[in-house]
């Protein structure tokens, strides 16, 4: 679960808590693909529970999900599942992702820690093929977003000081560094390709719109100025388009699940932004990079209530 402060009611929990023990047997989750060249979305898996988060493997052959506190598996054509063994960890969230070079995995996992009412993630790495976890930020809450292109640099969402920012650190640990310092939510960072850039959403101006900087945190610019809660931005590893989520309805500096939303594409060298569809979805949809390793599809998760 992400920063327990935007949940409003029980319900909204039961749906976004990717940790629970307990699995929600009304929801119905979707693992579909938007594939650009033939302009439509495809149904990959289905399954009467809670999944979230889909990140394509390097070589383009699998999916890695979080379901109930674990991380799986899944097969690009959807017929193997098989769970990662994330040992000692089993309170993962759905913020993780694998290396650039396809050999690491970031971990956020809910930590047994002091109770803390805004999280208590902190952010792992271990071997795609598996290994033992290391521990990265030793603060918490944190909650991972992006790899560098180079895989040195991890830049993840924070909250220190009672706000929550834009962090990078050193994939070994040691000093973060603070890469914004607006008051009000800074989240979803992600490098675009060349590692020049840095994409994310933030509320700085009261409104939830997509911003870029510098990598080293410089030369903020605002990207999106509509009338949508626009949330995760992902550069596809081509360089040449941004996907991101656009809630219909203005969320505030939420990002609950089960809202009508739509999955947006801008190309980053004309800014021209296109909707390619909608459905229900919200968080967990696409908190984490998505893209194939080819630019051609992006995998998303849709949600459907069964009650």
């Amino acid at each position: 679960m992400k920063r327990s402060f935007f949940w409003i009611s029980l319900i909204i929990m039961v749906f976004t808590t990717s940790s629970a023990r307990a699995q929600n047997t009304s929801l119905i989750s979707s693992l579909e693909i938007y594939d650009l060249e033939f302009d439509k979305r495809i149904m990959i898996y289905k399954e009467q529970a809670h999944f979230e988060a889909p990140n394509w493997g390097p070589d383009g052959q699998f999916f890695i999900i979080n379901q109930q506190g674990l991380l799986y598996q899944l097969s690009t054509d959807g017929s193997q599942k098989t769970i990662l063994n994330t040992t000692p960890l089993d309170n993962c969230n759905n913020d993780h992702g694998i290396s650039t070079d396809g050999i690491w995995l970031a971990i956020s996992n809910n930590d047994d820690l002091q109770p803390d009412t805004d999280g208590t993630s902190r952010i792992y790495t271990m071997p795609l093929k598996g290994g033992d976890p290391k521990l990265v930020t030793s603060l918490w809450p944190s909650y991972w977003h992006g790899w560098s292109p180079d895989g040195q640099t991890m830049v993840y969402t924070a909250r220190r000081d009672g706000d929550y920012d834009i962090y990078a650190i050193d994939i070994n640990g040691g000093e973060e560094k603070r890469l914004t310092h607006a008051t009000g939510l800074d989240d979803g960072p992600d490098y675009t390709p060349d590692g020049r850039f840095i994409y994310y959403n933030s509320f700085s101006t009261g409104k939830m719109e997509i911003w870029r900087m510098n990598s080293d945190g410089t030369r903020k610019i605002q990207v999106t100025d509509d009338k949508y809660s626009n949330w995760f931005p992902h550069p596809s590893p081509n360089g040449q388009y941004l996907v991101f989520l656009s809630y219909i309805e203005d969320q505030g500096d939420r990002h609950p699940a089960m809202q009508n939303v739509s999955l947006k594409l801008m190309n980053i060298k004309t800014n021209n932004i296109r909707t390619l569809c909608s459905f229900t979805g919200g968080q967990g949809t696409i908190n984490v990079p998505s893209w194939s390793p080819d630019s051609r599809k992006i995998a998303f998760v849709s949600y459907q209530n069964t009650n």
